[in-house]
């Protein structure tokens, strides 16, 4: 059956958090967005703390339908196919953090010595290159045995080589690996000091959520659209979500050092995620509502690029003695709540990118690396 290789409950799940990516990073103004729509300070979980690994688990969604189509292919071609798309994606991600590439406050030309070297493209990258190699060249046995032991080392090394509070920010073993590979000028500042949310240590349990992915779509292509298939992805989240659950007793549920419960409970939701929308559009056809979704779906690359450039260029625009994002925001501002404004803010810019992704996929262009 043709369906097997084409879900639009998959298109959708990816177009969805694609479009929420957008929503929580475009807020009109920092710091007074609605509770769900901000990550958790340290340990903790919100709904913006689901974005980035069910991402992650759409991309291993797509290596499902897309490994097969290499199995007839030379090792050769894997290799240029696989490492291509990492060093694009990876460049990507990098070429944005440098964006705009001049400094008007400074009025000179930005250092590439001092821009951030990882990011959420870079982390995308990495994630997918491991987890592509993984599953290509192991048996599904032997990929089970490495993702438990790359979620438990993960835990171990952290307590082991931790400070005294070994998950607290002064205490995360990962950034003292960033620091001497990449050094701290090159790393995000966000937190107060030098610290990398998508860091090197925690890229390696951050590839596991792309593995859930990955035999989740395996699973799906195999017993195809039906209830049994439903059944069991709910009842194997629910176990991944519990067992998330209660390792969050001894290793603390934390996005931004992508601890082993995290990547439990996110996988677990992701794939409860995916059941109920294979149930909704592929067992019961309910399909009269998914294509906002699909258009996010179908250019999920490009439109999470443009946003990251649009919004750059929205607030260096002038507009009086203010910038275009800040402008748009007062206006609202100026009758609603400041947390309703920068939601309303984000809200628009988001269609935005609808209306780009709507106009590319009624002219047929896909853009892919």
């Amino acid at each position: 059956m043709e369906k097997q290789y084409r879900y639009t409950a998959l298109d959708v799940f990816r177009g969805a958090t694609i479009a929420l990516m957008i929503l929580v990073n475009s807020p009109g103004k920092w710091g007074v967005q609605y509770g769900p729509l901000r990550h958790a300070a340290w340990h903790g979980f919100t709904l913006t703390d689901l974005v980035f690994p069910a991402f992650l688990f759409a991309v291993g969604n797509a290596m499902a339908f897309v490994l097969p189509k290499l199995a007839d292919k030379s090792l050769s071609d894997f290799w240029v196919k696989v490492i291509k798309r990492t060093v694009l994606i990876f460049l990507i991600g990098y070429l944005l953090n440098f964006f705009p590439f001049y400094s008007f406050k400074e009025q000179a030309w930005r250092s590439i010595a001092d821009i951030r070297f990882l990011g959420v493209l870079q982390r995308i990258a990495l994630c997918y290159f491991l987890a592509m190699v993984l599953v290509r060249f192991c048996s599904t046995r032997v990929v089970l045995w490495v993702s438990g032991a790359v979620l438990l080392g993960y835990w171990l090394i952290l307590y082991w080589f931790g400070g005294v509070d070994p998950y607290s920010l002064s205490g995360y073993a990962g950034n003292v690996l960033d620091k001497m590979l990449i050094g701290e000028p090159r790393l995000y500042g966000g937190e107060g000091v030098p610290f990398d949310p998508e860091g090197l240590l925690s890229t390696l349990p951050a590839m596991i959520n792309v593995i859930f992915g990955y035999y989740t779509g395996v699973f799906l292509r195999a017993k195809g659209p039906t209830y049994e298939a439903v059944a069991k992805l709910l009842l194997a989240g629910a176990v991944i979500v519990l067992v998330g659950l209660w390792w969050d007793w001894f290793f603390p549920i934390n996005k931004k050092i992508w601890t082993s419960s995290f990547v439990m409970l996110t996988s677990g939701i992701s794939m409860m995620c995916i059941a109920a929308l294979v149930y909704l559009i592929e067992v019961r056809q309910r399909k009269n509502w998914t294509y906002f979704f699909e258009v996010f779906g179908r250019n999920p690359l490009f439109i999470y690029a443009l946003s990251w450039v649009l919004g750059t260029l929205f607030y260096l625009i002038p507009v009086g003695e203010t910038s275009f994002k800040n402008a748009v925001y007062s206006f609202f501002e100026s009758f609603l709540r400041a947390d309703h404004a920068a939601f309303i803010y984000a809200v628009l810019f988001m269609l935005l990118h609808w209306l780009v992704g709507y106009v590319l996929d009624r002219k047929k262009i896909y853009i892919k690396v």
